[in-house]
């Protein structure tokens, strides 16, 4: 993996990518002196369990103009690329929404990830030139920071790209030995993280003793809450750090993704509660009739006015 550097923005290497000539159409050959044009069609789709599944077909390709692979253009025929826009899971959605500055690089990276055994390529590239999953991933950094995405946005999302591509074992090495350790140095790694951060909170609120298998940490220490808390951020950093290494060509990955579950943890953890508490209030309102929601809504906010005059008491 190249190393990082920083990149100057170049709005036009995105530029509008024609039409292939579907649904009666006049074909369009890509134009670089257009700007690029983001047409999407909303459809609904069945999923895994056949539930309806938001997705979206494009209406105008997208082209980029590469550094190393050249021309790209996105999809060679719509009838058979759909997209969900940016595939990040609701709960991170705070963090990196599902459109956005970075959308045309996220729509261009749907159409670059693609199952080899389908024999459909969904892109275009010069006559030759295959774009593997790992150089996928570069070019999907690379676009977002054409189109404006700031710099720490765009590292995290192509760091959990690069996590998808570690598991999936698409090129990440050229022997299975080489893939399987990716995949398991990464997943090992993560856990090591979140566990010593799960231990370290403990610690910091002094309930190491209490709190499931959790013990004191050497480096917190028995100190005051604000010097227990600088040294578990400084941890937060540093070990991360140090681990990230072992993840060899991909260990400016394995320093976000490590630095970031320690230190999103704990506001990760947060976002879920409030979120399954939302899915846990929605599920049980859908199921009451109008009278029984009435009901449950006055028992509840009663509730509350009596704990909130006790403790006043």
């Amino acid at each position: 993996m190249e190393q990082p550097v920083k990149l100057d923005r170049e709005r036009s290497r995105f530029y509008d990518g024609g039409h292939p000539g579907d649904a009666g159409l006049g074909a369009e050959p890509a134009d670089p002196g257009k700007d690029i044009l983001v047409v999407l069609d909303r459809q609904l789709a069945p999923d895994a369990k056949g539930r309806p599944r938001e997705v979206f077909v494009l209406r105008r390709r997208i082209a980029y103009d590469d550094r190393h692979c050249g021309e790209i253009i996105v999809p060679p025929t719509f009838a058979t690329f759909k997209t969900d826009l940016t595939s990040v899971p609701a709960l991170f959605t705070w963090l990196v929404p599902k459109t956005g500055a970075h959308l045309p690089a996220a729509l261009l990276h749907d159409g670059l990830i693609w199952n080899p055994q389908s024999e459909t390529q969904t892109y275009i590239s010069t006559p030759g030139k295959v774009i593997d999953r790992v150089e996928a991933d570069r070019v999907f950094r690379d676009g977002m920071a054409d189109t404006g995405t700031g710099v720490v946005r765009r590292w995290l999302v192509w760091t959990a790209v690069t996590l998808a591509t570690m598991w999936s074992q698409d090129s990440t090495a050229s022997s299975r030995v080489g893939r399987a350790y990716f995949r398991w140095m990464m997943a090992a790694s993560l856990f090591a993280v979140a566990w010593l951060g799960y231990v370290a909170t403990a610690d910091l609120f002094d309930q190491s003793d209490d709190w499931w298998l959790a013990y004191e940490l050497s480096w917190m220490g028995d100190r005051s809450f604000a010097a227990e808390l600088a040294t578990g951020i400084a941890a937060a950093i540093v070990i991360p750090g140090v681990i990230g290494l072992l993840w060899g060509k991909f260990r400016a990955a394995g320093w976000i993704a490590g630095i970031g579950v320690a230190v999103l943890i704990h506001v990760t953890i947060g976002v879920l509660a409030v979120t399954a508490l939302y899915a846990a209030v929605e599920w049980v309102a859908g199921r009451l009739s109008a009278t029984w929601l009435a009901i449950v809504a006055s028992l509840i906010a009663l509730a509350a006015a009596v704990v909130f005059v006790v403790s006043l008491l």
